[in-house]
Parts: structure tokens; C-alpha cells; sequence
């Protein structure tokens, strides 16, 4: 696909269209372009993801189309890229390359790919199979397989405290990082007999955002219980901590990591130095068992508070027994 000159009455995107390396401006698009990108953001609305997030993947197509308006064979919105899975491939490897060829920073291009990507999977053509610019030899985040996990749950409902049992089971039913566990409030939790709902409030570059989240039916049942308990401890009436400490303040990172780790080692999870157990353990565990029961990645994400789809699908690379079943299945003369 090669650019053509800029139709009358478009104005080319700096940074996009233009080759300009500085942030895109919004452009007039010719009113079919217009029309695709009035639907998308219409399904983004109804899309669970925040508001941010959806901002910027309409503002990231937005450039994408601009460019694409330009192209000499795809003019009109009704054939080529925008109906074609070949064609689109085809056209969102040009647009990458002309990124780079702008001098686009790698994840700024990767940014633009992955608003791409969720165009053309609600679009129902599926996702390009387009090479992203970061290096993409990342490692599968460590998870517990279901063995492991099953030990881990069972040693926590039958052993630990009320207190503890909630705090360790957050990051697996809930994937939770340790910061957003302790710090929940009181009323970011509302439980029902058959529901239940958490407020989350994202931290570090997520801070200010919120994301609500559904309660597991086992974290819902822990959930009561340390309610009912917490009545009885100090600070119950005067602090808005969710969790508590024995000093009647809110429980600390470090103490909820000592917490889920201590019940870790307890049924050998933290034996291998090599692979250390952890609170993040169950948030990726949280995610991979997710992703490889069919769940959408863009949910997950969601689930997950993650700002972008590439992080989100690390979860579902393959492990080392994955590679290793795989050749298992090839035939052999034994």
C-alpha cells in the first residue's frame, strides 16, 4: 500500500498522517470514515473498559482512518481494509511501518496497534497478526497450576483467621494487587446474600481510577465472615479500613504479603527459590486461568484495571508444559 496525496477537505493528522512525530491533532474525516468511527465509539460506550481507555483507542483509530482515508485503494470505506481480513492485514503493516517511518516511539506505535486490533475484533474481522515494536521474547508470568492452586485455597479456608482468609483469597478471586487489597475501605465492598460488588481504586500510574468489580461466591462467603469479625477489633468504629491491624489501623503491604506468603509456605509453594511465591502468583493465576477458559482479553483487562491489551495478553503465551505437551503429541514408533 503506498500514501497518496491528501483528498480536498481532509486535514492529514500531525504525527499520522503528516510523518510529524508530535501528538496528532483531530481531523475532519471524509464522511464515510466519519460514519466507521461514529459505530465504534458507539460499541465502546457499551464496552467494559474505562472511560480513558476508550478515549484513547477512539482517538488512536481516529489517526489510523485519517491515514487510511489517504490510501489510493482504500477511498471508500465499503471494500478493501475495512471489510477484508487479507486486506486489513495488509494495510495495518503499512501503517505501522509509516509510524516508524514518522519516528514514532515503539510504544507509541504498540499503542495505536492494540486500538487497531480492538477495531477490527469488534468489527468481526478478527485481529491482524501484526509484529509488535517492544520486544516481544517475554516470558509467561509464573501461575499456579490447578494442583497447586487447589492446595493453597484448601489450606486457607481451613486454617486461616477470618481476617487473613479475605486477604488471601482477594488477589485469586479477585486479582487484586496487594496495594488495592489493603487499600479497600469499608465501603468499597456491598454484599448481598447472592452478590456482591468491590470498588476498586487503581494505584501508581492507574491512581484515580476506579473499576467495580463482581465478588466470587467463596470470596463473598470470607468477605462476611470478616465483616461479622471485624466488628470486635480495634478501630472497628473510628477507621474506614477495610483490614485492619492489631493497633486498630489499616493493615500495611507488608503485612498482607507476609500474610499470603506465610500460608504459601505452609503447603510448599515458596519451596523453589527459583520461582518465588507470591501475592502477584494469584493475580497472574487469577488471569491465565481466565484467559484459557475463552474469556475475552479485553474483559480481563478490564477485571485486571490494565491499561493496554498487550499486557493482558502475556497471560496467554505459552508455558514451558505447554511446549512440552505439545511435542508429546507427535507420533512416534513407541
Amino acid at each position: 500500500m503506498t500514501s497518496g496525496n491528501s483528498p480536498s477537505g481532509i486535514t492529514e493528522p500531525a504525527g499520522v498522517a503528516a510523518g510529524n512525530p508530535r501528538r496528532s491533532r483531530a481531523v475532519p474525516l471524509p464522511a464515510p470514515h466519519a460514519a466507521v468511527l461514529a459505530d465504534y465509539t458507539a460499541t465502546l460506550e457499551r464496552a467494559p473498559l474505562a472511560d480513558s481507555t476508550k478515549t484513547k483507542y477512539t482517538s488512536r483509530l481516529r489517526g489510523y482512518l485519517a491515514w487510511l482515508a489517504v490510501q489510493a485503494d482504500a477511498a471508500a470505506p465499503d471494500g478493501g481494509p475495512l471489510t477484508d481480513a487479507a486486506a486489513a492485514a495488509g494495510a495495518v503493516r503499512d501503517f505501522r511501518r509509516h509510524l516508524k517511518d514518522g519516528r514514532r516511539a515503539p510504544n507509541t506505535i504498540d499503542a495505536y496497534l492494540s486500538a487497531i486490533d480492538d477495531f477490527y475484533a469488534r468489527r468481526g474481522l478478527g485481529r491482524p497478526r501484526t509484529r509488535r515494536e517492544r520486544d516481544s521474547r517475554r516470558t509467561t508470568p509464573r501461575v499456579l497450576d490447578a494442583r497447586r492452586a487447589r492446595r493453597y485455597i484448601r489450606h486457607v479456608q481451613l486454617t486461616a483467621s477470618p481476617r487473613d482468609k479475605a486477604v488471601a483469597l482477594l488477589p485469586y478471586y479477585a486479582g487484586l494487587r496487594i496495594s488495592e487489597v489493603v487499600g479497600l475501605d469499608l465501603t468499597d465492598v456491598r454484599l448481598s446474600a447472592r452478590t456482591g460488588e468491590l470498588r476498586i481504586r487503581g494505584q501508581g500510574r492507574d491512581g484515580g481510577k476506579i473499576r467495580l468489580l463482581p465478588v466470587h461466591a467463596d470470596l463473598r462467603q470470607a468477605l462476611t465472615d470478616w465483616l461479622a469479625t471485624r466488628a470486635g477489633w480495634k478501630g472497628a468504629g473510628s477507621h474506614p479500613a477495610l483490614f485492619l491491624n492489631q493497633r486498630g489501623g489499616r493493615l500495611s503491604d507488608r503485612a498482607a504479603r507476609d500474610i499470603i506468603t506465610g500460608l504459601g509456605d505452609a503447603v510448599g509453594l515458596g519451596d523453589d527459590p527459583t520461582e518465588p511465591f507470591s501475592s502477584h502468583v494469584l493475580r497472574h493465576t487469577f488471569a491465565t486461568q481466565l484467559i484459557r477458559h475463552g474469556t475475552a482479553p479485553i474483559l480481563v483487562a478490564d477485571l485486571l484495571g490494565h491499561g493496554s491489551l498487550d499486557t493482558t495478553r502475556r497471560y496467554g503465551l505459552p508455558t514451558e508444559a505447554d511446549k512440552a505437551a505439545a511435542l508429546n503429541a507427535l507420533i512416534s514408533d513407541h
